[in-house]
């Protein structure tokens, strides 16, 4: 997608527009590091710089999502966000309307691959058919994760009418990742806070605070 940048380049020249690309990438904390890495080069040719790369390992249905909120508190007037598709945003309808109503307060752009553009950077303003559009995937994004949820839900329950022991294993201190143990202490001596901790590791935020709260539970590692 090296057209992409170069056309958008060539726009903001005209202008003196000095504007920024952003991307974002989500996987759920049950999905492989592998997919998000793809996500990441996906948005570098698309046209967004490494650094300009936010991602993190959260479920598409929850608010308060630190690199998302980091990328929306970044942004100016003016400038792109560029994501795969809405599901990497959201799996919230509701979510959904209040991110297009920043892009609308912020004067933003945004980009789904190359399928569908919110452009509302001055000047422009969204129509109806494409938030019509946005909207609609939004919602089949939604019904796709309820309909896997109950799908899950159904095959513990058949599962456990077997016998099957369902649940994570416990956590033990063998099981701890050693990515996290070689971070860990930093963060207890407050070199680093828990997003990244979070970005170092590689992991979820969940998954941080269940291994601190088991360590500081044993009381190790408390410096």
């Amino acid at each position: 997608m090296k057209g992409f940048r170069e056309q958008y380049c060539r726009e903001a020249e005209k202008k003196g527009d000095f504007s920024m690309i952003y991307g974002y990438a989500r996987c759920s904390t049950n999905e492989k590091k592998q997919d998000i890495d793809r996500q990441k080069r996906d948005l570098k040719k698309l046209g967004v710089d490494a650094q300009n790369i936010f991602w993190e390992y959260e479920s598409g249905t929850k608010n308060d999502r630190v690199q998302l909120d980091r990328l929306m508190n970044t942004v100016h007037e003016g400038d792109t966000i560029v994501a795969l598709e809405v599901s990497r945003l959201t799996r919230s309808t509701q979510k959904l309307c209040s991110i297009i109503d920043e892009i609308k307060e912020k004067k933003l752009k945004l980009i789904i691959d190359k399928s569908i553009t919110v452009d509302c950077t001055p000047g422009h303003e969204i129509d109806p058919m494409t938030k019509g559009m946005l909207m609609m995937w939004g919602v089949f994004a939604e019904l796709e994760h309820d309909i896997i949820c109950q799908r899950v839900k159904s095959g513990i329950e058949n599962a456990r009418a077997k016998g099957a022991v369902i649940g994570r294993p416990k956590t033990t201190e063998d099981n701890i990742p050693a990515v996290f143990m070689r971070y860990y202490p930093k963060y207890i001596k407050k070199e680093m806070n828990i997003s990244e901790l979070s970005r170092l590791c590689e992991m979820s935020r969940t998954t941080i605070y269940k291994y601190i709260k088991f360590l500081k539970d044993r009381k190790e590692y408390i410096i």
